[in-house]
């Protein structure tokens, strides 16, 4: 049985926890799917202030995160040695810095992930990280879009919740035949309505209407519409 572990470490563990255990992650972590946990990064530092960040070399605003936590925290979790080099079990996970200059995570990047057994996130804050951080303990760096957020902890949710979808046996049934479809096809989704057939307007005598074709019965028709509709990755 496939099951994806994810590890994020982070300096705010309390607002990524939440989120792991809702909704489909948590049900995912029930069936004993998913293995989803957060650390805090000061459990790393050895300071009565549990400092995690310093000033730059070579001046500038801001503080930078220092290395030694992160390095600590993946030998902590067996990833990493005292003197940096990959463990066994480093081989079947993946360790991933977000940043906005990583290469874009994409429906595709999400598929490969979900090969490995293992995924962990170091979240970066402030400046950013220490360079080392990036090019010695990380395996990869990845961006969830060309645009700079206050840490890393939403782009580490955003593609646990992308890779842990594809984990078999995370999603219900009719959920995973959609998921798979879009998957495999690149398909982005076509246009979705609902009740009411027509959304009244108050002052005009026509209102916002669902397409005739999806309430005429004929399936054939509808799937050809649908197909018509969808966008391509």
């Amino acid at each position: 049985m496939k099951k994806l572990r994810v590890d994020i470490v982070t300096i705010f563990p309390e607002m990524v926890e939440p989120y792991l255990s809702g909704s489909i992650l948590g049900r995912g972590q029930k069936t004993k799917r998913l293995d989803l946990r957060a650390h805090d990064l000061r459990r790393w530092t050895h300071d009565a202030h549990k400092t995690v960040d310093d000033k730059p070399f070579g001046g500038g605003p801001g503080m930078v995160m220092k290395i030694a936590p992160f390095h600590k925290a993946l030998v902590s979790l067996k990833l990493r040695t005292k003197d940096g080099a990959k463990t066994a079990a480093a081989k079947k996970a993946r360790v991933i810095v977000t940043s906005a200059k990583g290469k874009p995570f994409t429906q595709q990047e999400a598929k490969r992930l979900s090969k490995y057994n293992r995924l962990v996130f170091l979240c970066g804050r402030y400046e950013g990280m220490d360079e080392r951080i990036i090019q010695h303990l990380a395996d990869e760096e990845l961006s969830i879009g060309p645009y700079v957020l206050t840490g890393g902890e939403l782009p580490a949710l955003v593609m646990t919740d992308a890779v842990a979808r594809l984990i078999p046996g995370v999603l219900g049934k009719a959920e995973s035949l959609t998921a798979e479809s879009h998957t495999d096809e690149g398909v982005l989704e076509y246009p979705q309505y609902t009740r009411p057939e027509s959304y009244p307007l108050k002052g005009k005598k026509k209102g916002w209407n669902a397409p005739e074709i999806l309430l005429s019965g004929n399936h054939k028709k509808i799937e050809e519409w649908r197909q018509t509709q969808s966008r391509h990755a």
